[in-house]
């Protein structure tokens, strides 16, 4: 403590992935295709599902709120990103990084329960096929939707405001090249046992309901596939799951490397290289995984662009 300057900082300075300009410039040539196929995939996703009548299904629109939270995520993230790789001033302000930390919360953890919804969805879809439209009715969907994003809520506004009210002393480095919660709670010269517990309750809580509901989802789901006697109907019941759960297993394994494990085995090199991968890259992966590994999409989008060139060709 009596080596530190207790000035209260107003601002952070991100440290970035790191120093060498030529590296820099490399990351940014690949972040920036990454973040337009990102924009391009998830809001063409959104507008095929909106624009197609036969995705208007409960598993297609519990996908168009995934595409629009990999949106939100990674537009949370990397134009800063961005920003800090091409230029030199590397300043955020105290504002803007609780801010950034707030959405980035909010988004992550609405996700981690959207993807149970989408679990508990396909155990409906695979295991009660009659009673479907009953189990998974529009104001079920919109209720287990609404519930998502208010649980993210509740996470972020409980953690976040905790966090912003410690003090905070110089040096005011983040080492990350986004505000994320692990990086700046060292930089406290107050105690954050107590709101280190509250983050540990509140979030592990999320995380492992929606394990949870996942497992319990996809053991039900494999023991209905097993009764199956023919190897195409198995074949053709596990492809209706395979995109979540390749999605779920991505989105959580990293999420698990990063943030479930003691802060003495925070790694900077790993766990930004896991960070990148978990903002950066995943949201830009969903729509790929849903649409090259979905038949229904393909022949949607087909549907969507014949539409199109036949109002063209009438004008």
């Amino acid at each position: 403590m009596s080596r530190r300057n207790i000035t209260q900082v107003s601002d952070f300075i991100l440290m970035g992935l790191t120093d060498s300009e030529e590296i820099r410039l490399v990351l940014f040539t690949l972040f920036l295709p990454i973040y337009l196929i990102t924009v391009l995939g998830n809001v063409g996703m959104i507008l095929i599902i909106r624009l197609e009548p036969q995705l208007h299904t409960p598993m297609y629109f519990f996908l168009s709120h995934l595409s629009f939270l990999d949106l939100s995520y990674s537009s949370v993230i990397t134009p800063k990103t961005l920003d800090n790789l091409l230029t030199s001033s590397k300043y955020i302000s105290y504002l803007n990084c609780f801010m950034q930390l707030y959405f980035f919360v909010f988004l992550g953890a609405t996700e981690c329960v959207l993807l149970s919804c989408m679990a508990y969805d396909r155990y409906a879809a695979l295991c009660s096929p009659l009673r479907y439209p009953v189990v998974m009715s529009t104001r079920r969907c919109c209720s287990l939707i609404f519930g998502s994003y208010l649980i993210g809520f509740i996470d972020t506004s409980v953690s976040v405001p905790c966090m912003s009210r410690l003090h905070f002393c110089n040096p005011n480095e983040i080492y990350h090249f986004y505000c994320d919660g692990r990086a700046i709670l060292p930089l406290s010269c107050t105690d954050t046992h107590d709101i280190e517990i509250i983050i540990f309750i509140f979030a592990g809580s999320t995380l492992l309901v929606s394990l949870i509901t996942i497992s319990v989802s996809y053991l039900a789901i494999l023991s209905t596939i097993l009764k199956i006697t023919s190897t195409s109907g198995k074949r053709k019941a596990f492809s209706t799951c395979a995109s979540h759960l390749l999605a779920v297993t991505i989105f959580y394994g990293t999420m698990i490397f990063t943030y479930l494990k003691p802060s003495k085995s925070y790694s900077l090199g790993k766990d930004q290289v896991a960070s990148v991968f978990y903002t950066i890259v995943i949201p830009m992966l969903n729509p790929l995984i849903y649409s090259l590994r979905n038949k229904e999409v393909k022949s949607a989008l087909n549907r969507v662009m014949q539409k199109r060139k036949d109002a063209k060709q009438l004008k």
